[in-house]
C-alpha cells in the first residue's frame, strides 16, 4: 500500500464518479484519482501499471466485469496480492451474500453509497484517514 499513490475508483455511473470526485476535491487529499468504467479496465490497469495505488474503490454490478470477480481476480493473482491495496466495494443495493462473498475474497470493507452528499463525504473522509494510519506489510 502506497499512502500517497493513486486512488482507484471503478464505477459505471457517472453521476456516482462526480459524487465522488466532489468528494475528493473537497477533502483536498493530494492522491491522484483513476476512474475505470468497469473491472476489465481496472484490472488491465492494475496488471501493466508500475505505480503502488493507495486504495480501490469498488461498484459491485458493473458491466463485463462485476467488482466480485475483479476481487476474485486480483486476490487470486500472487503479483497483485502481494500489494496490499485495499479493496472496499461501494454499492447502492446490498444483500447477505454479496457481503458474504466480498469478504470470502478479503475485500477490506463493503459499504452501501449514502444518498446525502454529506453522508458519502463523511464516509470516504473516515476510511481514507483509517488507511492513511494503518501500516501494511510492504511499508518497511
Amino acid at each position: 500500500m502506497n499512502k500517497n499513490g493513486n486512488i482507484i475508483v471503478i464505477e459505471d455511473d457517472a453521476d456516482d464518479r462526480f459524487m465522488f470526485e466532489e468528494v475528493f476535491e473537497l477533502l483536498a487529499y493530494p492522491n491522484k484519482r483513476r476512474y475505470f468504467f468497469n473491472g476489465i479496465e481496472a484490472l488491465e490497469y492494475l496488471k501493466s501499471t508500475t505505480e503502488l495505488p493507495f486504495i480501490i474503490f469498488s461498484d459491485i454490478n458493473m458491466p463485463m466485469l462485476d467488482g466480485l470477480e475483479l476481487r476474485k481476480k486480483l486476490h487470486t493473482d500472487a503479483r497483485l496480492s502481494l500489494r496490499c491495496i485495499p479493496y472496499l466495494f461501494f454499492s447502492t443495493t446490498v444483500d447477505q451474500q454479496a457481503v458474504i462473498d466480498a469478504y470470502s475474497m478479503s475485500a477490506q470493507g463493503f459499504f452501501v453509497k449514502p444518498n446525502k452528499f454529506e453522508d458519502l463525504k463523511t464516509t470516504i473522509k473516515i476510511i481514507i484517514d483509517y488507511w492513511k494510519k494503518c501500516a501494511a506489510p510492504n511499508n518497511f
